[in-house]
């Protein structure tokens, strides 16, 4: 078994409402054993450090903080999730958060980068640009909007790695793939990951969202050209993506964020839930593991 990364459902709540959230394309229904059942913690304690320990067995090296929510809405979850990790015989050394920024202060910063030992924080826009159309598209609540080019600008500081994950909206139609790694440079971007939207095939208000505001068509091939024209190709990640170097920015096209492709024997990524319990996809309970 292939596995590229582990990804922690950290349940956590929604300081923004993203126009394309998959989460809320489907019901949520995994029971929070790890936090809730009390009667039985040390026991889905054992469970949960046993998943994280089999996909560590298996090959997989990243782990993720991330979730249906905002990860850093639940730090203790965060924590002791850390501490599980450390207590494994050979640990992740790989950790990462995946963010919208939402409360990512002075003070998450140095937590991360101190006690969590985060070493890569990738922070999900759906514009690289505007402060306003991100915070719009991404449905932030009021006060949870972020300041793109001040936030970069600490996580540098603080020395994480920092990936921009681009969610593929119509922000970038006018745009083309020069200036985007431009803006990217500017931003201090180590690694960099377009992102295309995903359709659930449900007719949801998301799906039409996103049939309405995702990025044209030949944004794509464009973007395939140039990345090929002017980057070096490095290698070829274990779900099929490539990676390419481009202007010193680690650069993957990821269209199949929800790992929907059929026919692959690797699998891009498990999702430890908080029921316990290992999934190989986010939007189906039938593809449970272990």
């Amino acid at each position: 078994m292939t596995v590229q990364s582990l990804s922690i459902a950290v349940p956590a709540g929604w300081p923004n409402a993203c126009r394309f959230c998959v989460s809320r394309m489907h019901e949520e229904d995994y029971t929070n054993q790890i936090e809730k059942n009390l009667r039985f913690r040390d026991l889905y304690k054992r469970d949960y450090r046993d998943r994280l320990a089999f996909a560590r067995d298996n090959g997989c090296n990243s782990l993720i903080f991330t979730g249906d929510g905002e990860p850093l809405m639940n730090r203790r979850f965060i924590e002791e999730t850390a501490d599980l990790n450390a207590s494994l015989g050979l640990p992740f050394r790989i950790l990462e958060l995946q963010t919208s920024g939402a409360t990512l202060d002075d003070e998450a910063l140095r937590w991360l980068r101190n006690t969590i030992r985060v070493s890569t924080i990738s922070l999900s826009l759906s514009s690289v640009w505007s402060n306003e159309k991100n915070a719009e598209y991404n449905g932030a609540s009021a006060g949870f909007a972020i300041d793109i080019d001040k936030l970069c600008s600490e996580i540098k500081r603080y020395d994480f790695n920092l990936r921009l994950s681009l969610n593929m909206t119509d922000a970038y139609n006018d745009a083309g793939p020069e200036s985007v790694f431009a803006r990217a440079g500017a931003l201090g971007a180590d690694q960099l990951t377009f992102r295309k939207l995903y359709t659930s095939g449900k007719e949801t208000r998301q799906d039409t969202w996103i049939m309405e505001h995702s990025v044209r068509e030949n944004f794509w091939s464009d973007l395939s050209a140039w990345v090929q024209a002017r980057g070096r190709r490095l290698e070829r990640l274990p779900y099929g993506a490539l990676r390419y170097s481009v202007n010193g920015i680690s650069t993957v096209i990821d269209d199949d964020c929800m790992s929907t492709a059929e026919g692959k024997e690797e699998i891009k990524y498990l999702v430890l839930r908080q029921n316990c319990r290992l999934y190989t996809r986010w939007d189906d309970k039938g593809s449970l593991l272990f």
